[in-house]
């Protein structure tokens, strides 16, 4: 549960009390990342009120409220659909409908994943992976593509003025690539038979993409 202040100003006082404690909430809360708890999405319940205090001066009711949160928090191992953004050297970023800071890094992709130019001649990491002739089956990770990835790690990084000012950097630079981090990054991994495109395996390239990976998959389980 979360406990804060709500303030209703005095153009709310025509709204039940309940929908003008959710709005305030959601208008605080909803998509922020708050620090070690997740990206909030929105209000969830109430939990319990207080009776309201008139600010002197201001008509504002001050109402002392527990409330729960919906957040997007995916525990690690946890499989999710997301859509390529970007590739670069670094790793593949991909983006849910509300969160775009999920990124797997080129090491925790397939095996024989380098970064090369596909058909088209863009840019992208491309799977050779390995067939039954002996020869390479070409899979690429392509932009818009809707992926199945697995959760392997988060990374917070409290943006808030206090806690920037609290550290020392040597230089502005140093406190503006601080500022430009994201303040909740997850780190995912597509190197297991199923993740990666969905269109390898269920549609184009899934008889392929099934074969491949259970080669490899039996490589791997013999090391």
């Amino acid at each position: 549960t979360v406990a804060d202040v709500v303030q209703i100003p005095p153009k709310d006082f025509s709204k039940p009390s309940f929908r003008a404690i959710e709005d305030f909430i959601n208008t605080k809360y909803a998509d922020k990342v708050i620090h070690k708890v997740g990206l909030c999405l929105g209000f969830h319940s109430l939990v319990s009120t207080s009776e309201g205090l008139i600010g002197h001066g201001t008509g504002i009711v001050n109402v002392n409220v527990d409330f729960r949160l919906i957040v997007f928090r995916p525990f690690k191992g946890e499989i999710i659909r997301a859509t390529i953004t970007q590739s670069n050297p670094t790793g593949i970023y991909l983006s849910v409908d509300f969160y775009e800071d999920l990124v797997v890094p080129p090491e925790t992709l397939f095996d024989n994943t380098s970064w090369d130019k596909d058909e088209s001649g863009t840019w992208a990491f491309v799977w050779r992976a390995p067939n039954e002739e002996g020869e390479f089956n070409e899979f690429f990770f392509d932009n818009a593509e809707s992926c199945l990835m697995r959760i392997e790690e988060e990374q917070w990084h409290d943006i808030s003025p206090d806690a920037l000012r609290s550290q020392a950097y040597e230089t502005q630079e140093e406190e503006d690539q601080a500022r430009r981090m994201p303040p909740y990054l997850i780190r995912g991994s597509m190197m297991n038979s199923g993740l990666g495109p969905e269109l390898w395996w269920n549609g184009e390239g899934v008889e392929e993409a099934d074969a491949t990976a259970g080669a490899e998959d039996e490589t791997m389980g013999g090391t």
